[in-house]
């Protein structure tokens, strides 16, 4: 490294960012013992306070000394473009906030192969290669009925492409998230109100639209017309935000947590947090042992977690007597006082961040509450403690065995929330140390019955 450059100040940004990255450092040092996590002085479930606060307010004061010291701004970026690209060659596989820092810095819009993205991806005890060594009894290079040892069901939901067999294309999730298909554009034509969920009364709806004559049937044009909108597409007027906009985003872990999060094979870090109503205190060391634990993390101003709504909901309703589901609400991720998002002010979701527990605990309310979400829900703390330990900002899924152990990660949300991913590594989990018959499917909770620990938590004494 060229240490005349460390005169630069945004240089002293990215290397306070950097250290806190690096085993050792006081902004990443965890309590351990022997290898074992501990908890610090005060309640046993409690969990080291997350780095945020002193990087993002020493970023807020390097940025400020920025834009008073060069002017114009053009000057200012063409220098910081520079700088990152310099750090970029000589530190190549940075942890992954300062790999978001600096893609940012180059002017990223955060797409999905760009900054924590890329080192942010799923990760499962449950991909082909494991299953195939472990199933494949005959060794031809695939599973069939006969070598799975679970129901019928858990199959059929396996076989993602029906063709009767499990093969390494059933485990192939590489799209992310947000890929657009036909079937998205259909999905958001007859969402209109924005719950991930689809009603008979909605597709109605759109039927209704598309028939504007009433000749009781649609042509293609006219699907095309009510789907794709007018000629040339539907124009956004907004800019996008700007890189003070993602910058400050980032160190206030509305756009993603600064810490990485517990890799599979690691014990969950436990915690305890209050349920929505404020009923009770869950821990989440007393749900492992007899049944495999979910934990989906989101908040209601993330578009693509209100998107995924719908598959999350019916992921509970499918195998909530199979696992434990927990939902931990978060920070919200586009505040209008933060990256404020056209789609939201267009589902009527304009929501400032909370500055106080209560005002969170009124906004989880009224995401589970709009989204029909019937899961338990517990809030973070304002110091946003478990969603930075767990990396779960914006939005992110686990899956944790009996012995307290993550057997599969999403990716970094919102490109690697995949529910259909974790549902695969859930059944193969359930097969692999939970094996017997699988209960029959409830139909679920009535809507609006979300928040309360009594739907499906069963904790130990």
């Amino acid at each position: 490294m060229r240490f005349g450059s460390m005169r630069r100040p945004w240089a002293v940004v990215l290397v306070g960012i950097g250290l806190s990255g690096i085993p050792g450092s006081t902004a990443s040092a965890q309590a351990t013992a022997g290898g074992r996590e501990t908890a610090p002085a005060g309640r046993a479930s409690a969990l080291a306070p997350a780095p945020a606060p002193s990087i993002s307010s020493s970023v807020s004061a390097s940025l400020s000394y920025l834009r008073e010291r060069w002017r114009p701004v053009d000057r200012v970026w063409r220098g910081v473009e520079t700088w990152a690209n310099e750090m970029q060659a000589i530190w190549p596989d940075p942890p992954e906030a300062v790999a978001m820092f600096l893609d940012i810095l180059r002017g990223s819009r955060l797409g999905p192969g760009e900054g924590w993205f890329k080192k942010g991806v799923a990760q499962t005890r449950y991909n082909w290669q494991n299953t195939r060594d472990r199933l494949d009894r005959n060794r031809d290079g695939r599973i069939d009925r006969g070598e799975f040892g679970g129901s019928d069901a858990d199959f059929a939901r396996l076989d993602r492409d029906r063709d009767r067999i499990l093969s390494a294309s059933d485990f192939d999730f590489t799209p992310h998230a947000l890929t657009f298909t036909p079937g998205m554009a259909a999905f958001f034509a007859a969402d209109r109100d924005g719950d991930g969920k689809l009603t008979r009364q909605e597709w109605e709806a759109l039927f209704r639209a598309a028939d504007h004559a009433g000749d009781g049937f649609v042509s293609l044009d006219e699907v095309r017309a009510t789907i794709d909108g007018p000629p040339g597409g539907r124009r956004s007027t907004s800019r996008g935000p700007s890189r003070l906009t993602l910058i400050q985003g980032l160190f206030r872990q509305e756009i993603g947590s600064l810490q990485p999060g517990p890799a599979v094979g690691d014990r969950a870090p436990d915690f305890t947090l209050r349920t929505l109503d404020g009923a009770k205190e869950v821990t989440l060391s007393k749900l492992v042992g007899p049944r495999p634990v979910v934990l989906i993390f989101g908040n209601f101003t993330c578009g693509p977690f209100r998107m995924q709504a719908g598959n999350v909901e019916k992921l509970y309703r499918h195998y909530k007597d199979r696992a434990n589901f927990v939902m931990v609400y978060v920070r919200e991720a586009h505040p209008i006082d933060g990256w404020r998002m056209e789609s939201n002010d267009r589902e009527d979701v304009a929501i400032a961040q909370p500055r106080t527990f209560a005002e969170r605990v009124a906004v989880a309310r009224t995401c589970g509450k709009r989204l029909e979400l019937g899961m338990p829900m517990l809030v973070d703390t304002m110091d946003d403690t478990v969603g930075a330990r767990y990396s779960g900002m914006p939005s992110r899924l686990y899956l944790i065995d009996h012995q307290g152990r993550v057997a599969y990660k999403s990716g970094r949300g919102p490109f690697g929330f995949k529910p259909a991913e974790l549902e695969h590594s859930l059944l193969l989990l359930l097969q692999d140390e939970f094996p017997g018959p699988a209960p029959a499917e409830s139909d679920g909770p009535a809507a609006g019955t979300t928040g309360s620990g009594r739907l499906g938590l069963k904790m130990k004494n």
